[in-house]
């Protein structure tokens, strides 16, 4: 069971979470083996918690942390690449052009990074061997995500990176009561799911990975369309609901 409180204590429960020992194995030896680029930087080596507005009416799931990216600097989305051509940096950049960054970069805890109006999670809150969490991590990490959307009051719109994030966001959303359109919505850049008033909407896109951003199937212009779009909805929502 989770401890009652905002944002700050559930970060506090993420950071010690030890639910998934073969993560938490493959995290240390990471932190503790280094990239040689890092190899006089302290690593992370922990679960990562969301980072973010706390009055955000966009959420931004991913998969989960880098092994050398969030795993290294301790924040969500941030730190795997230092040529400008990772997944931090492309969505830090497009949020930045949407105004809802205060600069087009994400390489450090500290780097003065401010978001405005948006939340970044994840599904899972470790790095997982190759990019690969099994289901039952999956599982086990879900409650977490169901605390942020608690606590996220002005959630009105998520936008899902990546096909695992959008399928396991409608799964939370279904368990959480809201009805699937019929037949179950497939994954793809640009589906939107409306559930009605009570609920978020949720926006698929794909995830700004270096094998999506390198071979031109993620463009900046679709990112910027997936954001000027959550933009839109969030506001539209917001004045009918007030919110989530």
């Amino acid at each position: 069971m989770f401890r009652k409180g905002g944002l700050a204590r559930l970060e506090e429960e993420i950071v010690v979470c030890a639910r998934c020992p073969r993560l938490r194995t493959y995290c240390r030896r990471v932190a503790r083996e280094k990239k040689p680029q890092f190899r006089d930087e302290t690593y992370w080596g922990r679960p990562v918690p969301g980072f973010g507005d706390p009055r955000a009416r966009i959420l931004i799931v991913g998969l989960a942390p880098a092994a050398h990216g969030a795993n290294r600097t301790g924040r969500m989305f941030t730190g795997d690449g230092t040529d400008g051509a990772g997944s931090s940096d492309f969505l830090a950049r497009a949020l930045h052009r949407a105004r809802c960054a205060n600069q087009p970069t994400s390489r450090h805890r500290r780097d003065g990074l401010i978001l405005r109006g948006v939340y970044l999670t994840a599904i899972v809150r470790c790095a997982p061997p190759a990019n690969k969490p099994l289901p039952g991590e999956i599982a086990r990490c879900a409650p977490y995500l169901e605390r942020e959307m608690d606590l996220l009051k002005d959630l009105c719109v998520i936008v899902a990176l990546g096909k695992i994030a959008f399928d396991q966001t409608l799964s939370l959303l279904s368990r959480r009561g809201a009805s699937l359109p019929g037949p179950r919505p497939a994954f793809g850049h640009g589906v939107r799911v409306a559930w009605g008033a009570g609920f978020p909407i949720v926006l698929g896109s794909y995830h700004p990975s270096r094998q999506n951003t390198q071979t031109g199937r993620l463009t900046p212009a679709m990112f910027d369309a997936i954001f000027r779009e959550a933009k839109e909805r969030a506001k539209e929502r917001a004045k009918k609901t007030g919110g989530f």
